[in-house]
């Protein structure tokens, strides 16, 4: 009885730290003001799984090369006129994994589009394993899209800067109202034009030359 209670309390303590990890987590989604949240099935837990091992969706340069990578891309395996595809070994499985299950969560609510979607590839003569891979590829397009819009509408944000206005005015404000103004007034820049004043400046700390002959004639 002893260690049934220990062990029950070991689980009642992982079931809370669980919980604390899901808020914590369902946290830094929000705060990432992410949109894949938007896509039905996707929660913060698949969501952070894909924004984690993507980091930067630049580096796909096509919605098929994420999918390749993700492994939600089938592999054609065709004999013949008989044109088959089969599952994708290849690829990231822990993205795989995320969005199977929200795969499966549409699939398990009607009314959903991916259910319906799911239906009408069971309508035209697909199997259910068939269904299930083309609705998780179409899953994975929708997730590179809004990845790609959330990426652009973050440039946008900081090129905007802070109040609306674009980065570059709010760059050139930190060095003057006027950028295209010299930093020295024109009163400043005779020198330039003068060699005098040039020679001049070029022998301040020097001794003349007058004091050097009278020295030496004494």
């Amino acid at each position: 009885m002893e260690l049934a209670g220990e062990l029950l309390e070991d689980l009642r303590r992982i079931d809370g730290q669980l919980r604390d990890a899901k808020r914590r987590l369902a946290k830094i989604v929000k705060e990432s003001k992410t949109t894949l949240t938007e896509i039905y099935g996707v929660g913060p837990i698949v969501a952070a799984t894909v924004i984690g091992d993507v980091a930067e969706i630049s580096r796909f340069s096509s919605k098929d090369r994420f999918a390749a990578y993700n492994g939600t891309a089938p592999i054609e395996a065709s004999s013949g006129n008989n044109k088959v595809h089969r599952l994708s070994r290849r690829g990231n499985r822990r993205m795989n994994h995320a969005i199977h299950m929200a795969a499966v969560t549409q699939i398990s609510h009607r009314g959903t589009v991916g259910r319906a979607y799911y239906d009408r590839k069971i309508s035209e003569g697909m199997a259910h394993k068939s269904a299930l891979r083309a609705l998780k590829r179409r899953i994975s397009d929708a997730l590179y899209g809004r990845m790609i819009a959330d990426a652009r509408s973050a440039a946008a944000a900081i090129e905007e800067g802070p109040g609306g206005q674009l980065g570059n005015d709010s760059i050139s404000s930190v060095a003057g109202s006027h950028p295209q103004t010299p930093t020295l007034r024109s009163s400043h820049s005779r020198a330039r034009s003068n060699p005098r004043s040039l020679r001049s400046a070029a022998n301040i700390g020097n001794p003349p030359r007058r004091a050097k002959a009278t020295r030496r004639a004494s």
